[in-house]
């Protein structure tokens, strides 16, 4: 079925339905939703949060293509399974939730699936001022878009975010191509919840 799902938007690449097919995301979604957890839909998580469709998940992988070498930067925890399949697919990530409950409730099924190359910290990333990574994912949307993330690639590196507000969410790949110089692409219209603290488009006045 999750395979199903992937090739028919396009998610072909075979390391990536691997990845994802080793994973039981049944055990990521909460107790009560584990009938829907195949479903081509977002799951609703605690604080308000959402795990993403499966679909979303692997459009946002195929995106960033990691590679067994490289290092990922996840923001925005949420169940875990996007951590889990950045794991399968890179050297090790590094992934950050601004909810204690919910990072460890992330790095226990991570440790129950013997998952070893990633971390999961407890913090709120608008008040990190440094990285360096060669992929990152953002599972939330950011209302007004601000160069911050694409700051921690590396030259080579790229970047999945969503950008925009409830009137339309563009999914955004971004590559940084040298320490100036970036390739901004629009990818499809989608809609998720914002990050926390993220800056907020200014209201609209007459």
């Amino acid at each position: 079925m999750l395979s199903q799902q992937l090739r028919c938007s396009e998610v072909l690449d075979e390391r990536i339905l691997q990845a994802m097919g080793s994973l039981p995301r049944g055990k990521f979604v909460p107790e009560s939703l584990t009938s829907v957890a195949y479903a081509d839909t977002s799951i609703p998580l605690e604080y308000g949060q959402q795990m993403l469709a499966p679909t979303l998940v692997g459009q946002l992988l195929a995106a960033l293509s990691p590679q067994s070498h490289e290092q990922a930067l996840e923001v925005g925890t949420g169940s875990g399974y996007l951590t889990a399949c950045l794991a399968r697919l890179s050297q090790h990530v590094e992934s950050v939730e601004i909810h204690a409950d919910l990072a460890k409730s992330a790095m226990r099924r991570l440790s129950a699936l013997a998952i070893s190359n990633a971390r999961v910290l407890t913090e709120d990333v608008y008040a990190r001022r440094e990285g360096r990574f060669d992929v990152i994912a953002v599972t939330g949307s950011v209302p007004v878009w601000e160069p911050r993330f694409e700051r921690w690639l590396k030259p080579g590196g790229r970047l999945f975010v969503i950008v925009g507000d409830d009137a339309l969410m563009e999914a955004w790949r971004v590559a940084r191509l040298d320490d100036s110089q970036y390739d901004r692409q629009r990818l499809f219209e989608t809609s998720v919840a914002p990050l926390i603290n993220a800056r907020q488009a200014p209201a609209f006045s007459f």
